[in-house]
C-alpha cells in the first residue's frame, strides 16, 4: 500500500482485514448484519429472502454482498490472496440470490460483491452474476401516466410490493447503470434515470428533506402517502435517507450527463450538513426527541460514500473540492471516535443504528455501515481499483 495514505485510513482498513479474517472462523456459513448488545454478530442465512408474512414485511438477507465487500477490501489493502479465497468460497453462497424477486435489495448484494469481484479479478463467472441480479432489478420498474419507479418491496404479484418505494432504492439502482454499459443495453439505463426522475419528484420535499418510503397510485402514479420504517415519524427527517439519495443521484448524473443531479445532491447535502452541525455522526433522525437519541454512523458512512461519488464527478473542480473535504471530514470523524477496536466488539463502526423504531440494532455495529465506510476507505486509500468509476463531467 502507498505510503501515502493517511494513517487514519491505514489503521482503519487493518482493522477490517483483521476482524474479518478473525471473524471467518466462527460465523460459518451464515452472514452478520447487527452486533448485538455485547459486541458479538448476529447473523443470517444467505438463503432468507424479503417478503411478507401476513401484513408484516421482513427484509430478509440483504446484507450478505457487504460481507464479500469486506473481504475484497482487505485484499487490496494487503494483497494477501487469503481474502480473495475467502471471498470467492463466499459469493458461490450469495450467488444464488440473483435470481431473487422480491426486493430491490438485489442491487445492494452484488453492487458490492459481483460488481467488484468482477472489476478486481475479470473473471466472467462475476460478471454474469451481477447482470443476473441486474435483470432482476430492472422487472420491477412500474410504469405510470406521471412516470416510472422501481419497486422496493415484496413480490411484483403483490399490489402492496407494487406500489411501495423507498430512498434506498437510489443506492441500488447503480447496478442497473453499470448493467447498461456491460450489456449494451440502454434499457437498464433508462429505467435507473426514470426511477431517479421519480423519486426525487415524490420523495424529496420542499425542504430539502426526504421521505424514506412512498406509496404511490400505480395508474397514476400520484404519491398516495409518504411515510417511514426506520425514521421517528411520517414527516420526519430520517438521516441515512440523504445519503443513499446522493449516492443515486451522482451515478445518474455520470450516465446521463446532466449535471442537474449533482446540483441536486449538492443541493440536499447542503441540508443534511446544516443539520448535522459539527459532530461527524448525526442522531438517527434529525426530529427525534427524548432522552439518549440513537446516533448513527451508518449514516455518515453512506454520506461520505456518496460525496466522493459527487467530488469525483462534478466539472468545477472548485466545487469538487469542497464536497470531496466533507467527506474526508466525515470518514476522519469515523475514524476517530467510532471504530470498534475493542477485541469483544466485533463490528467495525460503534453507534450505527438499524432501525430504532423496530428496536433492532439500535446501538451497533451495522454491516451496511461498515461496508459504505470500507469503500469510502478503499476510495481514497486506492481510486479507481474497488469499483466503477466514471469520468468528470464536462
Amino acid at each position: 500500500m502507498s505510503n501515502t495514505v493517511p494513517t487514519h485510513i491505514a489503521a482503519a482498513l487493518d482493522l477490517i482485514a483483521k476482524k474479518t479474517l478473525e471473524d471467518e472462523t466462527t460465523i460459518g456459513s451464515a452472514f452478520p448484519y447487527v452486533t448485538h448488545p455485547d459486541g458479538s454478530w448476529d447473523t443470517m442465512s444467505v438463503s432468507i429472502s424479503a417478503g411478507y408474512t401476513g401484513e408484516n414485511w421482513s427484509h430478509g438477507n440483504w446484507f450478505c454482498g457487504f460481507w464479500v465487500g469486506l473481504l475484497l477490501t482487505s485484499y487490496l489493502h494487503t494483497r494477501d490472496e487469503k481474502y480473495l479465497q475467502l471471498a470467492a468460497d463466499r459469493m458461490v453462497l450469495v450467488e444464488e440470490r440473483a435470481s431473487d424477486g422480491n426486493t430491490h435489495d438485489i442491487g445492494f448484494i452484488f453492487l458490492s460483491s459481483a460488481m467488484p469481484f468482477y472489476r478486481i479479478t475479470g473473471d466472467e463467472r462475476h460478471r454474469a452474476t451481477a447482470l443476473r441480479a441486474a435483470d432482476k432489478l430492472r422487472s420491477r420498474l412500474v410504469v405510470t401516466q406521471r412516470g416510472s419507479y422501481v419497486s422496493s418491496w415484496g413480490p411484483m404479484t403483490d399490489p402492496r410490493g407494487r406500489a411501495a418505494s423507498a430512498i434506498d432504492t437510489m443506492a441500488n439502482i447503480p447496478l442497473l447503470y453499470w448493467a447498461a454499459k456491460e450489456a449494451d443495453d440502454a434499457s437498464f439505463r433508462l429505467a435507473a434515470e426514470e426511477h431517479a426522475k421519480m423519486t426525487m419528484l415524490s420523495f424529496n420535499r420542499p425542504d430539502n428533506t426526504q421521505y424514506h418510503a412512498v406509496e404511490y397510485d400505480t395508474t397514476t402514479g400520484e404519491r398516495l402517502r409518504g411515510y417511514t420504517y426506520q425514521g421517528a415519524h411520517d414527516e420526519s427527517y430520517w438521516s441515512r435517507g440523504t445519503g443513499w439519495a446522493v449516492m443515486g443521484l451522482a451515478v445518474t448524473a455520470a450516465n446521463s450527463s446532466k449535471v442537474d443531479y449533482l446540483s441536486q445532491a449538492i443541493a440536499i447535502s447542503e441540508k443534511w450538513f446544516e443539520a448535522l452541525g459539527d459532530k461527524p455522526v448525526p442522531p438517527y433522525d434529525f426530529d427525534a426527541t427524548g432522552d439518549n437519541v440513537p446516533e448513527d454512523s451508518a449514516a455518515s458512512a453512506i454520506m461520505a460514500a456518496g460525496l466522493l461519488d459527487l467530488a469525483d464527478l462534478h466539472p468545477d473542480e472548485a466545487v469538487a473540492a469542497v464536497w470531496r473535504a466533507k467527506a474526508e471530514w466525515l470518514v476522519e470523524g469515523l475514524c476517530g471516535d467510532y471504530l470498534a477496536t475493542e477485541d469483544c466488539h466485533r463490528g467495525i463502526l460503534k453507534h450505527g443504528c438499524y432501525s430504532e423504531p423496530h428496536k433492532i440494532g439500535p446501538d451497533a455495529a451495522v454491516m451496511f455501515g461498515d461496508y459504505f465506510f470500507a469503500e469510502a476507505l478503499a476510495r481514497l486509500a486506492f481510486p479507481g481499483m474497488f469499483i466503477e468509476k466514471y469520468d468528470r463531467l464536462k
